[in-house]
């Protein structure tokens, strides 16, 4: 119930909100008792019209003009977003302006905050609470994942220290074997050298016994040994062993007791709520310890370049020196294949959202929609290379210039250029001139460039702002890391084809090296994922697609 209103439902007077009220005035839509009908009509700057309360006018509540005391605004300006009145309208300001009916106007933004109301209280503020409350179990979860780390290295420490502890134990009893033998042998001479002193001693008592016996007999009889004994016996000569121990290399140790993946703490812009679909993040897939194939496509290609899913089971491919595009399934069967428009060979393809196929050539960026060639855009100065589609349905396209002397990244909508990544925030190029360059938006809409001729995976964020390098694992010794084909998957993984050395390198979104997917790949040169995370890679020269499960 009203405060001003008892329990009979008396209506007090506007004003001094203690009399029942009798009049009510049409200009200012204000009602008052009989005393207060004479302090109202004493402001003589308006024209007021008071009439009795039960005689009024049933007057719609117009809200009063702020520039026009007198009146109400009964209009509503579009253009200036704004209410007005007649004489607003009247003053020429609003000319041309479209106008609509200010109740009109005010309801539908009174639904529009009904509605934003409802929003907020039944599905917005909700998922704030479920965030705050996410938050909250992973801080009361910190202690035990950060205790299970420690833990580890606890372990991994533990077992360094078993290792260390049994090669010092060996070599030790290496050192006590090498000692007794060494002591043997020095007996063994001792044993000798004794053995033919004793004969001295016996030789020299002998002689003694004959030079003081003077007899002839004996004297005559003896027989000199001398010679035999001026060759001494050979004298033992022994190299002691000595340890020889290496320089710590404690950068080698560090990577004998493994690495820790940096903490990664990337505030991302929210999800943006369109719907009364709840948005909730990919469930985490680990990777597969052991990657496998699942399919071979036979292209018939004499070289392969680029292939592009448009199904879990179907995938658009392009090769050189063919200019037709073929649509195959997993079992190698021809579905469509489409010639280019100009007769040149495509260089790229790419699976829009709505399923159709870009495709890049000589100077042309094209559309395939229902079997129909669309040239999109035609550079000048410039030649496409390679392309994606962005989650926002724009193309990103990596292109050179016609001298080949400098590479940049150029964002389209529709035909409209909308972004240029070129140079990095001293004015050096973040690209090598020439050379091919697969690309591949990442889930937090990085922009992921394999750049061959760098020898390098370039990384940069939405605005163009470098991010990170990676050049490659220490691990890979036999040839040069060339990046080729590269994309990304449901975990933000970023996957790119090392094609030297027949393998993809898997790296996490902040360019961390997680592993290798091998496979007995040859040559892997274009990839893609579908929407499931297998995995397509285009062997070069084989000419075939292996679909592999990696998580």
């Amino acid at each position: 119930m009203h405060p001003r209103r008892s329990a009979q439902e008396v209506l007090l007077c506007d004003l001094c909100e203690t009399v029942p009220l009798q009049s009510h005035c049409e200009l200012c839509n204000i009602n008052f008792c009989v005393n207060c009908v004479g302090k109202h009509l004493s402001d003589s700057s308006k024209r007021h019209k008071v009439v009795p309360f039960l005689h009024r006018k049933s007057t719609p509540n117009y809200p009063k003009c702020p520039k026009h005391a007198d009146k109400h605004c009964e209009l509503y300006c579009e253009k200036c977003d704004i209410p007005v009145c007649s004489t607003c309208i009247t003053s020429g300001k609003h000319k041309g302006h479209d106008i609509s009916d200010v109740l009109e106007k005010l309801s539908a933004k009174t639904e529009s905050l009904e509605k934003d109301l409802e929003e907020l209280e039944s599905r917005i503020y909700p998922r704030y609470e479920e965030m705050a409350s996410g938050v909250q179990t992973e801080k009361s979860e910190l202690e035990t994942n950060y205790g299970k780390l420690t833990t580890a290295a606890d372990q991994q420490g533990e077992a360094l220290h078993r290792e260390v502890t049994a090669i010092v134990n060996q070599r030790k009893s290496d050192i006590q074997e090498m000692k007794n033998k060494h002591l043997s042998t020095l007996n063994k001479n001792t044993e000798e050298i004794t053995q033919k002193m004793a004969e001295l001693e016996q030789i020299i008592s002998d002689l003694k016994s004959i030079l003081k016996s003077k007899d002839v007999s004996l004297t005559s009889t003896y027989k000199s040994r001398n010679g035999e004994f001026r060759q001494l016996p050979p004298k033992v000569r022994v190299t002691l062993p000595s340890l020889s121990p290496q320089k710590i290399n404690t950068e080698k140790l560090r990577e004998m007791f493994g690495s820790l993946l940096p903490l990664s703490i990337n505030t991302e812009q929210g999800d943006t709520m369109k719907s009364a679909e709840a948005v909730s993040s990919p469930p985490v897939k680990p990777l597969l310890d052991e990657p496998r194939v699942t399919a071979t496509i036979d292209t018939g290609y004499d070289y392969l370049y680029s292939v592009s899913c448009l199904s879990e089971d179907q995938v658009w491919t392009c090769g050189d020196y063919n200019k037709t595009m073929k649509l195959l399934n997993l079992q190698s069967k021809l579905l469509t294949s489409i010639q280019t428009k100009s007769g040149d060979t495509p260089r790229d393809i790419a699976v829009t959202r709505d399923g159709d196929l870009v495709y890049t050539d000589s100077n042309n960026i094209n559309l395939i929609k229902n079997k129909q060639i669309q040239t999109v855009i035609t550079l000048q100065g410039w030649r496409p290379l390679y392309v994606c589609c962005t989650a926002a349905n724009d193309l990103l396209v990596t292109m050179e210039s016609d001298d080949r002397e400098q590479s940049k990244v150029v964002r389209y909508s529709g035909s409209t250029e909308k972004q240029s990544i070129q140079f990095d925030d001293q004015g050096r190029p973040l690209y090598s001139s020439g050379d091919d360059k697969y690309l591949s938006e990442n889930k937090n809409l990085d922009i992921c460039v394999a750049d061959c001729g760098a020898s390098a995976v370039v990384v940069v964020n939405q605005s163009g702002k470098l991010r990170f390098r990676y050049t490659g694992h220490p691990s890979n010794t036999e040839l040069l890391f060339k990046p080729y084909g590269i994309t990304t998957d449901s975990q933000s993984h970023i996957l790119t084809a090392d094609y030297h050395n027949h393998c993809i390198h898997i790296l996490d979104q902040d360019g961390q090296f997680l592993r290798y997917i091998h496979c007995d790949l040859v040559g892997p040169c274009g990839l893609c994922v579908d929407i499931r995370d297998n995995l397509f890679v285009a062997e070069c020269y084989t000419a075939k697609v292996r679909k592999i499960q990696y998580l």
